[in-house]
């Protein structure tokens, strides 16, 4: 049986971070901590979390600053930030040694955190996420993204429509006119601007403990940035393809993703 609570945390800087805690009735068989992607939040990890709770695991979720029910507008949105939020809930919470889990801009910061932190980590699993670049348009392109929006939405029918998932909606807000999106514009574009500019091939090439890459059969990462990240470290590093996905894999396939994961656990 699984206990859980929710909680809100402060950072050194004042952000406010809303996080989830799954705990086991007993010792947990491993901790994980699961990083959402850019404009997400945690409850796309609902069903994964549910799973790897039934396993006997601890499951700690939260929204990343900037993002769900935390600070909207938080002072900083730098790399450094999300890593140092990430590190205050491992230490906060004592998880430590943890099973760490991203997607996309999620994955990119457990990368950092797993080079910069290695003594916090004992496994890594990376989904459609990897140390390349730079992307000079990134932001522009995250811009048109979200401008691609046609909000305000009539419904939240209408919003799953346009987002691909349900799991899209649920940080959408009600108001006089429709539903709105549940970010801030201008802080959404500044949280990619180091990806602009910076490649952080030095820092994957650092990390020490087992990787597992998930990419999306129809995924975005780059065509030779998996093969490249198995060159640098082959022998601590395995490359799964989950077939019918895209980049949000762990809502396009859920259940492949979790039986990848539980096949590196076990492995």
């Amino acid at each position: 049986m699984t206990h859980t609570t929710s909680g809100t945390l402060t950072t050194p800087d004042g952000t406010h971070l809303a996080y989830a805690d799954h705990r086991p009735a007993g010792d947990p068989e491993v901790t994980f901590l699961l990083l959402h992607g850019l404009a997400g939040h945690q409850g796309e990890w609902d069903t994964l979390a549910a799973q790897l709770s039934a396993d006997g695991h601890r499951v700690v979720t939260y929204d990343a600053r900037g993002h769900g029910a935390g600070t909207r507008t938080p002072a900083a949105t730098t790399r450094g930030a999300h890593v140092q939020d990430a590190v205050t809930l491992i230490e906060e919470l004592e998880l430590a040694p943890i099973a760490l889990l991203g997607q996309s801009l999620g994955g990119h910061t457990a990368m950092l955190l797993a080079a910069s932190h290695p003594h916090l980590v004992k496994s890594l699993i990376l989904i459609e996420a990897g140390p390349a670049g730079p992307a000079p348009d990134l932001p522009a392109q995250i811009a048109t993204w979200l401008d691609s929006w046609p909000t305000p939405f009539t419904s939240l029918e209408e919003a799953e429509a346009f987002l691909g998932h349900e799991a899209w909606t649920r940080t959408l807000e009600k108001r006089s006119d429709g539903w709105h999106p549940g970010w801030d514009r201008t802080t959404i574009i500044d949280t990619v601007a180091e990806l602009a500019t910076t490649a952080y091939w030095e820092e994957w090439s650092r990390i020490t403990c087992p990787t597992l890459l998930v990419q999306g059969e129809h995924g975005t990462m780059r065509p030779d940035e998996p093969s490249e990240m198995l060159r640098l470290r082959p022998a601590a590093t395995h490359l799964t393809r989950i077939p019918d996905a895209a980049h949000d894999v762990h809502l396009d396939q859920p259940d492949r993703l979790y039986e990848a994961i539980a096949s590196f656990l076990s492995g």
